[in-house]
């Protein structure tokens, strides 16, 4: 089970993700961003991961085209951390590898 919530505020709208980002829920929490960065006037986009107890590969993989499509991350919980930290490493490394072709 995943829920996705949407918090806005005068600098930010947040993505609240609480649960087990697994199929089928993951391609919801891509389908809860790309709608939430729709009408952004000017605010932040930030996914916060709260309560999040399970990641699967595909999770790992939206992440990672979050990341590289520009969206912040705030995690809430070492597991959630330790996950989107490798993936923010990763995504590091293959701008580098992109930048230097």
């Amino acid at each position: 089970m995943l829920k996705i919530s949407l918090v806005d505020n005068a600098r930010q709208r947040r993505v609240i993700v609480e649960g087990k980002l697994v199929a089928p829920w993951v391609a919801e929490l891509r389908n809860a961003c790309q709608e939430a960065r729709a009408d952004l006037d000017g605010r932040e986009l930030v996914v916060e991961m709260k309560c999040v107890t399970t990641i699967s590969q595909e999770g790992e993989n939206v992440i990672l085209e979050l990341i590289n499509g520009g969206i912040r991350f705030r995690c809430h919980g070492l597991f959630a951390k330790h996950v989107v930290k490798e993936l923010t490493r990763r995504a590091s490394r293959n701008l580098g590898t992109r930048a230097g072709d």
